[in-house]
């Protein structure tokens, strides 16, 4: 008999057997264990009715992350704990103070939010250990759960009200203990209904599965792909998931390059990327998706899937970020804008995958920003993204990347633009030479986010915004400027 998938539920371990391996954690709960508490509000990952609580090892160490279930496979449990709404009630039958606060509050009208509320609440409650939240850290925390009925007021309110009420104890230790018992020491294949979701243990048996199934699509944190289920009704057959492969999920700093392996995510690698850019890339972190899209999705997937109007990209190539590429014939690296050939084509050898994403770190004369516009400020898709690093030697630019989302098929560089900078000093005509340029660069396509007029209007101001923050005789500083305001 097939081994099942085994995860930590209501104090127990829970034994999966015979469902689909696309089986969302939502329709698991939902369907199969009868805990309607978490609810299905847009099966996309945007809404946060379907919040619930991860509980993995990672390096040993507890870590606990609010993920939407509606868009995580029931196979990536394996080895994990899951909360839900359920799990709030402290044993005596009190609310928890996360529920508490919400009440006391008014922080739930028809209620259908709530749970996923409750649960990012409770996410943040564990992580502040009884310490006031700053309304960044609110904010935040809340910015994958949308509610069209509060306003928002009550909810933030009860985020501070729920540390000042009695704490809740939470046995971080005896959790930890309890997943010790359920690790694997090797990767196993859950399969059913014809199709097998394979989890490997280590990067070896990560090579051998990607060389004896080519074809097999791999999962690192399905925020993508799990859409494809979902939305497009897909029916997907093998699948590698990479979310147990330790040798992914490191960080590693030289003297001139941030390593970050494939699969760390996004919420981690931003944080080690922003150690070095602080200035530069913390707004970007803020902005990328939603905080249990973050704790999901993963660098190298972002890059592996190389959307057009992914955000990391752009700056990733104006950086000079390389991809490290894995297969059985061994390891080979490329320039990030090298790997993109075309809409959703990647130059990748059958059986390679991404193994780590190698970014520059700061070095002398760098100047370098990035700019998201999008109709929101929180998880919205950008109309635009841009990025721009140039190196000066005195006043003179003596290198530029210049590199722009939504504007092409692929992530691209703008190189018409970047050769009217280059031997140039840095001032207002150079700036306005490759404002025209990038006319030349790029013929964006008009659709739902913006039309190719704005698009092509609102580089050329990102790129003249770039200039007013960096330039030599008065710079202004990180975001003073408004990018819309800015003229031709």
């Amino acid at each position: 008999m097939p081994e099942p998938i085994r995860f930590h539920y209501r104090g127990a371990v829970q034994e999966v057997r015979d469902v689909q391996p696309t089986q969302t954690i939502l329709q698991h709960l939902r369907e199969d264990l009868h805990c309607t508490g978490t609810k299905e509000g847009c099966a996309e990952g945007d809404c946060g009715a379907c919040t619930v609580v991860i509980g993995s090892l990672e390096d040993g160490q507890l870590q606990l992350k609010a993920v939407n279930s509606c868009i995580q496979f029931t196979p990536t449990l394996d080895g994990k704990a899951l909360f839900t709404v359920e799990d709030l009630q402290q044993p005596d039958g009190r609310l928890h103070p996360v529920q508490q606060a919400l009440v006391e509050c008014h922080g739930s009208q028809c209620g259908f939010c709530t749970p996923g509320f409750a649960m990012s609440l409770w996410g943040m409650y564990l992580k502040q250990e009884g310490r006031q939240p700053s309304r960044c850290q609110i904010d935040d925390a809340l910015s994958g759960n949308l509610c069209r009925c509060t306003g928002y007021r009550p909810i933030i309110d009860a985020a501070r009200r729920m540390v000042e009420l009695p704490p809740a104890a939470f046995d971080r230790a005896a959790l930890a203990e309890r997943l010790r018992h359920l690790e694997r020491t090797h990767g196993f294949t859950y399969e059913a209904h014809g199709a097998r979701f394979h989890i490997p243990r280590t990067l070896e048996e990560l090579v051998r599965l990607r060389g004896e199934f080519p074809q097999a699509l791999m999962l690192a944190g399905s925020t993508d792909v799990g859409l494809w289920v979902t939305k497009h009704m897909r029916e997907l057959n093998d699948i590698i998931y990479l979310g147990q492969v330790d040798e992914l999920k490191t960080v590693a700093e030289s003297d001139d390059t941030l390593e970050i392996g494939a699969g760390v995510t996004l919420n981690d690698a931003y944080a080690a990327i922003c150690r070095h850019y602080p200035e530069e890339l913390t707004a970007m972190w803020q902005r990328f998706a939603s905080l249990p899209i973050r704790n999901a999705g993963t660098l190298g997937g972002n890059v592996a899937n190389g959307s057009p109007i992914g955000d990391s990209m752009p700056w990733l190539i104006a950086l000079g970020a390389q991809v490290l590429l894995r297969g059985a014939a061994g390891q080979r690296v490329l320039g990030l804008e090298d790997f993109y050939l075309g809409y959703q084509q990647k130059d990748l050898q059958p059986g390679e995958f991404v193994q780590s994403v190698r970014i520059p770190l700061p070095r002398a004369g760098l100047r370098f920003r990035t700019y998201k516009l999008a109709k929101r400020f929180d998880q919205d898709i950008s109309a635009v993204c841009a990025a721009f690093a140039i190196i000066l030697d005195g006043d003179t630019v003596t290198e530029a990347r210049i590199a722009f989302g939504g504007m092409a098929a692929t992530p691209k560089r703008a190189t018409h633009a970047e050769a009217l900078l280059v031997g140039q000093p840095w001032n207002e005509a150079s700036m306005r030479a490759a404002m025209d340029a990038l006319a030349r660069d790029y013929a964006p396509l008009s659709d739902m986010r913006a039309s190719s007029a704005y698009r092509m209007r609102t580089a050329q101001n990102l790129l003249r915004r770039f200039w007013l923050e960096t330039r030599l005789d008065n710079p202004l500083p990180v975001g003073a400027v408004n990018a819309f305001a800015v003229g031709a």
